[in-house]
């Protein structure tokens, strides 16, 4: 049974494939310019060969014309005597037994009338170098409708006179009766020659070429050191973490290769003076964070003392057993709400402060499935109008980390899937654990309205805010992701987010702890601990 393809559909690798070759441009400098110098030797040597070919041909050729013409003037005097009573000589004979006449001359006599008089004669060789007999004359049989056609003007011309022959040099000339002569000179020596010369220039020509490819192999390696030590310099930069952290960047270019006097010193040169200005932007830039973070951080902690000083007066304002003016207890309350909300900011920009500081977390090993029963346990309590599910394992996940910072940021993505997210969104919390990679995966997910497709690339930035579907007016202050993004950065984890409409997904991936790390005493199980669950939100075990 056979299967169609679909047209345009790419063919299944395997055999009878050919491998796609690359483009030009997309090869090596190294591979591009040993092929250009051998491509180039291929040219002038293939230019060289066939100019002295042909200057071979045209020499080999001119001095057989030069025989042709002599052996024409010797056939026609021959042929002259004999008509004019002289020695009688059968056939044609005497035209091509003339003294003087090179071996394999080809003699023919034409009528006037158009016809040959006799079969043509070639002069043959001698049969024994040894015996002094005459050269004589051989017949052959020949198309005599090649030599009638040659013009009795004595001028040389190429003849093909059939395979037994091969291609004669043929002249002819016209007799002092009508008759003419005609002489011609085997082309099989010069063919031969000229055929030697070709397969010598070949086989010379494809050596060079072979030991210049090796040789420019070897030059250009050579030569492309520098290059490549400079490459590999920039390279090394590329994979270094620029972007946070402290960052030192003492990489260079040897000094050898930034000599300004070549191409590649030049490029080494350049490309260590722009590192340099982008250490001294580096340093700059880190101790401007530097300051900023001290900033935050000395603020945040010298604004908790007073904002706790306001909170305290204005709830022993609003609780003093004297009667108060409505208005005035509105305005302390909303006073001692404010105040509240602004330590909350002020609580999550000293967090973000003390992690971007490097400050170590605490290293407990922390049971996952309490710390999220225990978060959706709050999640639903703050909004009993959503629909909350949990799904969790059989037996409990640990990890190595600071429980109160993880419980933050289950916390945090609880939070926001229910501000975000209108009254009877359906919102699972979910754990489950990879063991090829020895990683705890905790996932949010909600089927609200989704996150704008421009602002996911922003979400886990500070103070980041999405349009009216996920606005400020629910009293978010834009660090919750942010802190969710450090927190799980501190524990070597990682989270990520993937939302279109009806379907919103965070993912936290965070490293199980070690088989030997010493648990707290735990409930059981998770059903134990999800028993601790509100008894509206629904739990699902795997």
């Amino acid at each position: 049974m056979t299967t169609a393809r679909t047209a345009g559909a790419p063919a299944p690798a395997g055999r009878g494939t050919l491998p796609r070759i690359r483009p030009f441009r997309s090869w090596t400098l190294r591979s591009r310019v040993v092929l250009v110098v051998v491509a180039m030797l291929a040219v002038l040597g293939a230019v060289i060969g066939a100019v002295s070919v042909f200057a071979l041909q045209s020499y080999l050729m001119q001095r057989l014309d030069a025989q042709l013409t002599s052996a024409l003037v010797r056939g026609q005097h021959a042929a002259d005597r004999i008509n004019a009573g002289g020695p009688t000589v059968p056939d044609t004979a005497g035209v091509v037994q003339t003294p003087g006449q090179p071996t394999g001359t080809l003699g023919a006599v034409r009528s006037s009338e158009g016809g040959l008089l006799f079969p043509p004669v070639i002069l043959a060789d001698r049969s024994s170098a040894s015996t002094n007999q005459p050269l004589g004359p051989k017949q052959v049989t020949i198309n005599g409708l090649a030599l009638l056609s040659v013009p009795s003007d004595e001028k040389p011309r190429t003849v093909d006179l059939g395979q037994a022959l091969g291609s004669y040099r043929v002249a002819a000339a016209e007799l002092s009766n009508g008759d003419s002569v005609i002489i011609g000179l085997p082309l099989s020596d010069v063919n031969a020659t000229v055929a030697r010369l070709t397969v010598v220039i070949v086989l010379v020509t494809l050596a060079g070429l072979v030991f210049a490819f090796l040789l420019a192999s070897v030059v250009v390696r050579l030569a492309m050191r520098p290059l490549e030590r400079v490459a590999g310099t920039a390279e090394q930069v590329s994979k270094l973490p620029l972007d946070h952290g402290d960052v030192a960047l003492s990489v260079r270019v040897p000094e050898e290769d930034t000599d300004e006097h070549t191409e590649v010193g030049k490029v080494g040169s350049a490309l260590n003076r722009m590192l340099g200005h982008v250490a001294s932007a580096l340093t700059a830039r880190q101790a401007s964070e530097q300051k900023v973070r001290r900033f935050v951080a000395d603020a945040s902690h010298e604004l908790r003392t007073p904002l706790a000083s306001i909170r305290g007066y204005a709830e022993l304002t609003r609780r003093a057993p004297h009667e108060l003016p409505p208005d005035v207890t509105r305005s302390l309350g909303r006073i001692e709400s404010e105040a509240t909300r602004m330590t909350s900011l002020v609580e999550d920009l000293l967090l973000l402060a003390r992690l971007d500081e490097g400050r170590e977390l605490d290293r407990d090993p922390v049971d996952l499935t309490l710390l999220l029963v225990d978060a959706l346990s709050d999640a639903h309590a703050a909004g009993p109008d959503h629909e909350w599910i949990l799904d969790l394992p059989e037996e409990p996940v640990e990890v190595v980390g600071d429980a109160q910072r993880l419980h933050q940021v289950l916390m945090n993505l609880l939070a926001n899937a229910r501000v975000h997210t209108p009254e009877g969104t359906k919102v699972t919390a979910g754990l489950r654990v990879e063991a090829d990679s020895g990683r705890a995966v905790v996932t949010v997910a909600d089927d609200g309205p989704g996150i704008p497709e421009d602002l996911q690339g922003s979400l886990f930035e500070r103070f980041a805010r999405g349009d009216s579907s996920r606005n400020r007016a629910t009293g978010s202050t834009g660090l919750g992701l942010a802190i969710v993004q450090a927190v799980v950065q501190a524990h070597g984890g990682e989270v990520t987010v993937h939302s279109v409409p009806g379907d919103t997904v965070f993912t936290v991936t965070l490293p199980l702890a070690p088989p030997d790390a010493e648990s707290t005493p735990e409930p059981d199980s998770a059903s134990d601990a999800a028993d601790s669950v509100a008894p509206s939100a629904e739990v699902r075990s795997e």
